[in-house]
């Protein structure tokens, strides 16, 4: 998987933070999507974040991100490299309890059925709650190509 756009993609969705704020489910947050109550930042550091502070904090949550998509769902990485990243947009987005409770979805893909694991996605209080990320995201799983947003080459 190209790393590269899967940070452009996160940045994007995610946004980008030097401040800590608060997300939708009040959880304290900064950089891109990096929850401090479960992950609090590296000692010494402090606020505003530094581009590479962020850049640090977004590899390492990425990481972590795919070693758990690969201790439960092994499969995820036989996908196309669109579809490896719309499972690790969702990982990274939901915690991997969470889409593991994606059970039709990622049994549809699992098994290569696209538009069934498109719908699936879609049929999800996640869809409404995310918005243009999760029409993209369904989108890609459906076409094996992700639309291009701007700032994402």
């Amino acid at each position: 998987m190209i790393l590269t756009l899967l940070y452009a993609e996160l940045r994007r969705d995610e946004g980008v933070r030097t401040m800590p704020y608060k997300d939708t489910k009040g959880r304290l947050t900064v950089g891109v999507g990096h929850n401090l109550t479960a992950s609090p930042l590296p000692a010494g550091w402090s606020f505003p974040l530094s581009a590479a502070q962020i850049t640090q904090l977004l590899t390492v949550d990425v990481a972590s991100t795919m070693t758990q998509l690969d201790a439960n769902v092994s499969w995820w990485r036989s996908l196309s490299e669109v579809r490896q990243r719309v499972v690790a947009n969702m990982a990274f987005n939901l915690g991997i309890a969470k889409l593991l409770g994606f059970k039709n979805a990622l049994a549809a893909m699992q098994a290569g059925d696209w538009s069934s694991a498109a719908a699936e996605m879609q049929d999800s209080d996640w869809y409404g709650q995310v918005g243009a990320r999760a029409v993209r995201l369904c989108q890609a799983m459906r076409t094996d190509v992700m639309p291009v947003a701007a700032g994402i080459a």
